[in-house]
């Protein structure tokens, strides 16, 4: 998804801005997060039970072991009951806690340097292609020089070509280039081998071959026959998201394997040649990118895993027609097809937002942020609709903030409205300088900058969340489990003591 300027509005105008969600908090999401808290009250339960019960055994000397020991060799009913208490206690404990997943390791792919694409190369052939007149052309450039995206980004080679070539044979070069150019890199970090692999799961919106993108993977590496493997077509910049909370159900039913998740878009079959210029904008904005993420549900992977899987929380705004067709692959009026983005995007995209942190809230702001966020929601509602709610600070919920780069808008928004610092938007801002907007694995890029820079401490807590068509907004909440740095071959490797620059507005 893409979220800068409109056809003929200027960035800085309010069609173009998010809307102060936090003025406007609904408080049936409040309700559900508070609702996806109180499915774990079990184990909030028999936590302090089993504290309390280890603290008074510790605290026993011989005697009142030999008299406890007495009183029950006496109380036959009394050792029944309470034995049946704790084997039944402890059985639904096990049988519906959820399995930890771990996140061991993930890459990300860099395309070579001959794929790189400056401004003037890419208006330049804009114009040799000859489809677009001279008003495309500046809209084009317009938005280039305020998109936030540096000279060194990257498209498929049939885009370089001129003509262009956006066959299906060059589209499926394109996949294999990316999905396995990050693969072969995660396998040779992980030394983990591909029959090892349980769960597959791909994600790409806009290219949907037969056979399927998973099952390019499953033949390329060989994968087991008893694979279970999904493709996820058309859901948008979110979809990587969503791979990753599909694979996490998977392994909470699947013991002791791995999942490989692969986020990924694809251009060449997707380049807009026409002149509509609310479709024109993907073509500035999207370029080519691609991550390989590998999850694990086994106990003994704990040691070696980068990230503990904490919380996903998805929204899904489709049932409204505005918000379905926000992001809409149509044709123009004369019969070329690309992506449409309507001029309601933004605030679409700010409800969608609101709902999705107004439910994340409960779960992971500390007890003292949730009081004072509930009690001021509860006075407005209820005495004054005019009082100006309290705004949760997530900078005490989270170390790290991985917003999607699907544009300089939003990540501006997003840090005005959640009130945060320059350096937790750093990440996106440079993803987005660096790589441009690379769809659903963008969120990728932004965690192995993060990792590049060496920031990531034991314990730190990391906020992925990004938007897509449908209207969908997804958060993922990860815990490092160690000082984790960069892998061999990260894509920030060649170019991190470069960054940040300094991006001109």
């Amino acid at each position: 998804m893409s979220t800068d300027s409109e056809e003929r509005v200027p960035i800085h105008t309010n069609h173009r801005r998010l809307p102060d969600f936090l003025q406007t908090v609904n408080l049936k999401y409040v309700k559900l997060g508070y609702h996806y808290l109180i499915t774990h009250l079990l184990t909030l339960c028999l936590i302090p039970l089993m504290s309390v019960i280890i603290i008074q055994v510790s605290q026993m000397n011989p005697n009142d072991i030999h008299q406890l020991w007495l009183h029950l060799k006496y109380n036959l009913v009394s050792v029944i009951t309470c034995s049946t208490f704790l084997v039944f206690g402890s059985t639904v404990y096990i049988m519906t806690r959820p399995r930890s997943i771990y996140l061991i390791d993930f890459s990300c792919y860099k395309p070579p340097s001959n794929l790189s694409v400056k401004f003037t190369k890419f208006i330049q052939h804009s114009k040799l292609k000859g489809d677009f007149d001279e008003s495309s052309l500046e809209f084009q450039r317009k938005i280039l020089e305020r998109s936030g995206l540096g000279e060194q980004t990257y498209l498929p080679e049939a885009m370089h070509k001129i003509p262009p070539t956006p066959s299906m044979a060059s589209a499926r070069e394109e996949a294999e280039q990316v999905m396995y150019g990050a693969l072969d890199n995660l396998f040779a970090n992980t030394k983990i081998k591909p029959k090892e692999i349980g769960i597959l799961v791909v994600n790409c919106s806009l290219f949907n071959p037969t056979p399927s993108l998973s099952a390019m993977i499953v033949n390329k590496y060989k994968l087991r026959g008893n694979i279970r493997s999904f493709n996820l077509g058309g859901m948008g910049c979110s979809a990587g998201v969503i791979a990753i909370d599909l694979a996490k159900d998977m392994l909470q039913v699947h013991r002791n394997t791995y999942a490989v998740v692969v986020s990924t878009e694809n251009i060449t079959q997707n380049w807009y040649f026409g002149n509509k210029k609310s479709m024109l904008i993907p073509n500035c904005l999207f370029r080519v990118g691609g991550a390989a993420v590998l999850l694990s549900n086994k106990g003994c992977d704990k040691r070696k895993a980068k990230y503990k899987l904490v919380h996903v929380v998805r929204t899904h705004k489709g049932a409204d027609d505005k918000a379905f067709k926000c992001v809409y692959q149509e044709q123009d009026d004369v019969g070329k097809t690309g992506v449409s983005l309507s001029k309601d995007l933004m605030a679409i995209a700010g409800g969608a937002l609101k709902t999705n942190i107004t439910t994340l809230g409960p779960l992971v702001l500390p007890v003292s942020e949730q009081l004072l966020f509930f009690t001021t929601l509860v006075v407005k509602k209820l005495f004054n609709a005019k009082a100006k709610p309290y705004i949760p600070d997530f900078k005490l919920a989270f170390e790290h903030f991985c917003i999607h780069a699907g544009g300089r808008a939003v990540i501006d928004e997003l840090e005005k409205n959640l009130q945060l610092l320059p350096s937790h938007v750093e990440a996106s801002r440079m993803s987005l300088h660096r790589f441009g907007n690379t769809s659903s694995s963008s969120i990728w890029y932004e965690l192995a900058y993060i990792e590049a820079k060496g920031r990531m401490r034991k314990g730190n807590r990391i906020w992925q969340i990004a938007f897509g068509s449908g209207f969908k907004c997804n958060s993922a909440v990860w815990q490092a489990m160690k000082h984790v740095k960069a892998s061999p071959m990260s894509p920030w490797e060649d170019c991190i003591d470069r960054y940040p620059v300094e991006i001109v507005t």
